[in-house]
């Protein structure tokens, strides 16, 4: 981790010294950053033809799971719940931009919680409650996860603007609003009374999303974000033992990014 940012501090200053003063109509960024999320109650609809089950998990509680719980850079950058943005400012102002927005969330069923099934089960009508536990023994082992991601990609429209009043020749200050819209690409684990789905990443529905990112910027080059996020998803044809399952659920999300700018396009004349 150290080695990576040292590479990036030499890009940067690197990168600074030589770069041309002729000023370019575009501008394109990336940035990297870690996430915490809370979501919103979701009901779980579960069908599985060959089992005479077509029931719903009722206000099931979701966590996320952020992944730095015993400490910063103790794992892989990958493993925590991370994203990423490319973007490119399309105009000369450089105020209204298109983004690639990704975020590796995770949304898992809290463990031991009391979970309401209503619906048929085995055939039967049932409504009822019981402990939704990974610590149960045979037909008693439940969990749900979401947990190699939920993964929300947007496709997002975002729009610049400068607060000249707190920025100078040395930090620029800048609030970016966005939105789009997107396809999502869960990771599905889960085991439901006993009986496991085979765990991996598929299409599962879509999302939409508003976020709000302030942005501190360092000679124009490099910056760090901190962005607030409403994303509403909803996931279909989620793989469970001979069966699907599908799910819709709100999430507030917090994520600290760092990123830098890179000039490109044709040369404005002065």
């Amino acid at each position: 981790m150290q080695k990576l940012i040292l590479i990036f501090l030499a890009a940067f200053i690197l990168q600074t010294s030589f770069a041309q003063k002729t000023e370019r109509k575009g501008e394109f960024y990336f940035s990297w950053g870690y996430n915490k999320e809370y979501y919103t109650l979701s009901n779980v609809v579960i069908s599985q033809p060959e089992l005479n089950n077509n029931f719903t998990f009722k206000n099931t509680l979701l966590v996320d799971n952020p992944g730095w719980n015993d400490g910063l850079f103790t794992k892989a950058l990958s493993i925590p719940q991370y994203n990423y943005r490319f973007g490119y400012f399309l105009d000369k102002n450089k105020d209204l931009a298109f983004e690639i927005n990704f975020d590796h969330t995770k949304a898992l069923f809290k463990d031991n919680q009391l979970i309401h099934l209503s619906g048929t089960f085995n055939g039967v009508t049932t409504d009822s409650s019981f402990i939704f536990s990974k610590s149960g023994q045979g037909t008693a082992e439940n969990y749900y996860y979401l947990n190699n991601g939920a993964n929300f990609l947007l496709f997002n429209i975002v729009k610049r603007k400068r607060f000249k009043n707190l920025s100078n020749n040395f930090i620029q200050i800048d609030g970016l609003a966005k939105a789009g819209i997107g396809p999502l690409i869960p990771h599905v684990e889960n085991k439901l009374f006993g009986q496991k789905n085979n765990k991996k990443f598929q299409f599962g529905g879509w999302n939409t999303g508003l976020e709000y990112a302030l942005r501190s910027t360092i000679k124009k080059r490099l910056y760090l974000e901190f962005a607030g996020k409403l994303d509403y998803a909803y996931y279909y044809n989620l793989e469970v033992y001979k069966g699907t399952a599908e799910q819709a659920f709100g999430t507030m999300e917090f994520i600290l990014s760092m990123g830098y700018n890179f000039p490109m396009g044709p040369k404005l004349k002065k």
